[in-house]
């Protein structure tokens, strides 16, 4: 919530086209009719073959049914050597009983936690050795679990997932329940508890919603469901929902078809069928009075959200009701952003209209800017009243132009990932039955009429009532937009825990299941072509043609950023970036924003770590415009006063808003250890509240004549455009001239001071973060700090590292922790901790010291430096997918002055690395006496339980103030 801009979130079916790939933009698209006569495993049945017609966007492919009931889905797309697989089961905590929420979530837990022929944790194991990524993810409506591998991976992945939708309960021990209960406690704590305004969705829902509605309860559930309920409650929920006939399996990427229908029909096609799977009502919401509540924080911004409900997922009314929150509130042409943010009266509002399966809400918020110093009362009455001023200007033709150009520029964005197009399958498929609606999407946003919007408005938000709900600081409940009209109603179910509980029987296989099939010839993996060439003006452009999706993308560097600050006005670039995205000499804001939203294209302007950057993206048929509006607001900036006041109010704000988070304070503190409190490296990026208050106007306009220059810039180009015809485009970067400039050096840096133990003090937090640091050596590609990072990957760089495996899965201490080493140019550090559970904070960095130092000792195993070896070198094969995969690729090689080669040579560095190398490393870098360690957390929970470590470590514990 710390943008000053009105933001727009897609409602969930638009982003299910929108994530799609339309292979009507794609050489590759296969000719699926001619798979037409397969032969097909026996226990498969074809449903239907689908490719796009001409002139229609949408994504080709293949649908199967087994015996079981499995809706199987397969699209083609060899671009690059990977698959992407999805399992969708249609059970979100809608599903769910009243008394035992979160068990959906709780699911997407256990189902990483083995099955009868995989071992606990190996699946995390088998695909990050593999060179996969993974995840599983649970909405009210739906549960998935993913992975992205090498193309050679496809039959080992369907092994695995078969083997947990068939095979899991009989791994299901009271243990591993308990352990995932604390895990998913943590993961509401760090999520929810411990973030400011966390609570505002569950809140809403529970007031927007009748007692025991499907969408009354949060996805990842009460504490007190989950403290009720036994391993038998859970495995009967499994038993319930968790079978073939409820689920979509979607593969695409790199396949052969035929092979792939085979290992489905062999590793899925014996699991027994669930009950059958009843549809849930959508009956529509509606509220007898406005219901205000108020929920008190630990925030320093007051928060006012209006929430109106509307309609379901594809209902006739959803689309106008998209584009009528798209008009009020995207961007800065919108009324929400002139009545609310320009004036400074909101840091940030949003007008949203979020869309699940059975209902949808019309959400309208704001963040205060407590300068102001008014109430949330004055906030609803400026909301109600932008309503009318929107009813008595109506819907312009422009507004709607606007808000198809946006769906048509960000549908060909998206379209750039083989992940992106599986998801939009499977999405379809279990809301609709239809997994490629990609077009009548489409169809039913363009045919969105301006008396549609009015309709809509007149229908389900002029007048009607809303939940209205008021987050203030506590103790200024005054605050609110009104006192509380509305008593959550006490919580009434009939819990009875299941005692017994007997599994399916699976058919019987004619293999063996228990053994992992092997990976089949890993596929060759090029790093991308590119051109370079050098302006006379110093100015680097690297580049990369790729006709995948017709776009482009930009990224324009200035080395310096941050490190250009004067100490005492530290922040001035990231102001300087922020004010270079309002008006410019020939364009307000608000044109210039409408001019971009017109052609689909995005301009923004960002400075942190050593750089300032310039990032452009636009659909090839819109670059010309794009590079002139490009061209006004990089040499043409106005610097308006009131831009300028209304930004600086803004910032300071959300500084004092982002001190209420642990994990910001926690930043703050480390690096004000490693580099001094009174030195620029010392201070945050985007400055402190007391530098920030010294940057003036003129300061800004200074910053960008001395350092926005070509002399130290760089140009990054990737997109459907070739090299002679983007640098003719780009003419007037070449023409560009500016001064010279040098960045200075670091001030001396502290000696750390590792006889201590420091905590800095967040009174009321939920959790604490724990950290262990200390400096190390900056960026390399092959030299020492590259090799201290295969070091370390067993120790705390992967999900089934040796800190992550005791602190979350063997002790329950944690959502998550790790260790890493972290360099850029010219500075680096090692990093190990994470979000620990209050009450076990001593214990926490008891078991962090342990395991570093155990490390530190005795090394990697034999059999860790194979899995480090395999995980690095097969992930290739996913490196390079998307044209942002491709930008960061160049962008990478250009920062540190690398050639293509490097990727060979740290493969061959990955590969002929000793254990003995690695070990020494350990030995020379893992000494925990040699770190500093810091908690964050409510001091007067902490500081009596670190007592015991302090004394064992001879550290003595000392209060840490972050500068403010």
């Amino acid at each position: 919530m710390g943008m000053n801009i009105v933001k727009v979130s897609l409602p969930r079916p638009l982003v299910g086209a929108l994530i799609a790939l339309p292979l009507l933009f794609s050489c590759q698209s296969p000719d699926y009719q001619a798979n037409v006569n397969r032969s097909l495993p026996d226990g498969v049945q074809l449903v239907d073959i689908h490719q796009p017609r001409a002139g229609e966007v949408g994504i080709p492919y293949e649908r199967y049914r087994l015996d079981n009931g499995l809706t199987v889905i397969l699209h083609k797309d060899d671009s690059d050597p990977l698959v992407h697989v999805d399992v969708t089961y249609h059970v979100g905590s809608a599903r769910e009983e009243p008394g035992k929420s979160g068990f959906a979530h709780f699911f997407e837990h256990m189902m990483f936690q083995g099955s009868e022929n995989v071992a606990d944790e190996q699946h995390f194991n088998i695909i990050t050795e593999a060179g996969g990524s993974m995840n599983g993810t649970t909405t009210n409506d739906r549960t998935n679990y993913y992975q992205t591998v090498p193309s050679n991976q496809l039959e080992k992945v369907l092994w695995l997932e078969a083997d947990r939708m068939g095979y899991l309960l009989g791994a299901v021990t009271q243990e591993k329940f308990e352990v995932q209960r604390e895990t998913v406690k943590n993961e509401r704590a760090q999520r929810i508890d411990n973030q400011p305004y966390g609570l505002l969705d569950e809140k809403v829902s529970e007031a927007l919603y009748p007692a025991n509605h499907p969408y009354s309860w949060p996805v990842i559930g009460y504490v007190e469901d989950l403290d009720r309920v036994n391993v038998n409650d859970l495995k009967q929920f499994f038993q319930r929902w968790y079978g073939p006939n409820n689920a979509v399996l979607t593969i695409g990427g790199d396949i052969d078809t035929q092979q792939t229908l085979d290992w489905v029909k062999k590793y899925f096609g014996s699991i027994s069928k669930g009950t059958d799977i009843p549809k849930l009502d959508k009956t529509l919401v509606d509220l007898p009075e406005n219901r205000y509540i108020t929920l008190p924080d630990d925030v320093h911004l007051p928060l006012l959200q209006v929430t109106f409900p509307t309609v379901h997922i594809r209902h006739e009314d959803e689309a106008p009701l998209d584009v009528l929150s798209d008009i009020l509130g995207g961007g800065k042409t919108s009324l929400f952003y002139k009545n609310m943010v320009k004036d400074g009266m909101a840091i940030q509002a949003l007008v949203n209209h979020p869309c699940r399966e059975l209902a949808c809400q019309f959400e309208l918020a704001a963040l205060v800017n407590p300068q102001k110093q008014i109430g949330l009362a004055e906030i609803e009455k400026r909301i109600r009243g932008t309503l009318v001023e929107f009813e008595q200007r109506g819907v312009t033709e422009e507004d709607i132009q606007r808000t198809k150009a946006h769906i048509e520029s960000m549908t060909i964005y998206a379209l750039q990932s083989v992940s992106g197009k599986v998801s939009t399958l499977a999405y379809n498929q279990y809301m609709s039955d239809s997994p490629d609606m990609v077009q009548d999407d489409l169809e039913r946003y363009r045919a969105v009429s301006v008396e549609d919007v009015m309709r809509v408005y007149k229908r389900y938000i002029k007048d009607k009532p809303a939940v209205v709900l008021s987050v203030v600081p506590r103790g200024q409940e005054q605050l609110a937009a009104a006192k509380a009209n509305y008593t959550f109603p006490q919580r009434q179910f009939d819990v009875n825990a299941n005692k017994d509980f007997v599994a399916r029987t699976n058919a019987p296989d004619d293999f063996d299941r228990s053994k992992m099939p092997p990976a089949g010839k890993a596929p060759v993996v090029h790093v991308p072509d590119f051109w370079q060439v050098q302006w006379e003006n110093g100015v680097k452009v690297l580049g990369h043609q790729t006709s995948e999706t017709p776009t482009v993308s930009l990224t324009l560097n200035m080395e310096g950023g941050p490190l250009l600050d004067p100490y005492e006005k530290a922040g001035l670039s990231d102001v300087t970036a922020q004010m270079m995205e309002e008006a410019t000499v020939n364009y307000s804001n608000e044109q210039m924003a409408n001019e971009l939203a017109l052609i689909g294209s995005s301009i923004s302007f960002s400075s942190g770590g050593r750089n300032t950057r310039v990032q452009v993206s636009s659909l090839t048929k819109n670059l010309d415009k794009t590079l002139q509006l490009l061209q006004e607001k990089l040499f043409n900036p106005a610097f308006k006063q009131q831009d300028f006041q209304r930004l600086m109010l803004r910032n300071l704000q959300n500084k004092q808003q982002s001190m209420k988070q642990a994990n910001v304070l926690a930043e703050r503190a480390m690096s004000q250890l490693l580099y001094g409190a009174g030195n620029r490296m010392g201070l945050p990026d985007d400055g402190t509240l007391n530098t920030l208050a010294k940057i003036s106007l003129d300061d800004v306009k200074d910053f960008y004549q001395r350092y926005y220059s070509p002399h130290m810039a760089s140009l990054v180009v990737v997109g459907d455009v070739e090299q002679q015809e983007v640098l003719s485009k780009l003419d007037f970067l070449q023409k560009w001239q500016g001064a010279a400039y040098d960045i200075p050096p670091y001030s001396d840096f502290p000696q750390p001071d590792n006889s201590k133990i420091y905590l800095i003090n967040k009174p009321g937090a939920a959790q604490s973060v724990v950290r262990v640091f200390k400096s190390f050596l900056p960026y390399d590609a092959t030299g020492e700090q590259f090799r201290s990072k295969l070091m370390n990957f067993p120790l705390g760089g992967s999900f089934n590292s040796r800190i992550n495996l005791n602190l979350r899965e063997d002790k329950g201490y944690t959502y998550g922790a790790g260790s890493t080493f972290l360099g850029g140019k010219t500075l680096g550090y090692f990093r190990a901790g994470g979000a620990m559970k209050h009450e076990n904070s001593a214990d926490a960095l008891t078991e962090l010291l342990f395991e570093i130092d155990r490390f530190h000792e005795q090394g990697m195993t034999a059999e860790e430096l194979a899995f480090m070896r395999s995980a690095y070198t097969m992930g290739d094969a996913l490196s390079y997918e998307t044209p942002a995969n491709k930008a960061g690729f160049l962008l990478q090689l250009n920062a540190y002055s690398l050639t293509p080669d490097y990727v060979a040579e740290q493969n061959d560095i990955i590969n002929s690395i000793s254990l003995d190398e690695i070990n020494q490393l350990a030995k020379t870098h893992l000494d925990s006496a040699t770190m500093q360690i810091m908690v964050v957390g409510d001091v007067s929970l902490l500081q009596p339980q670190l007592q015991d470590i302090a004394k064992k470590l001879n550290r003595h514990i000392e209060l840490l103030s972050v500068v403010e």
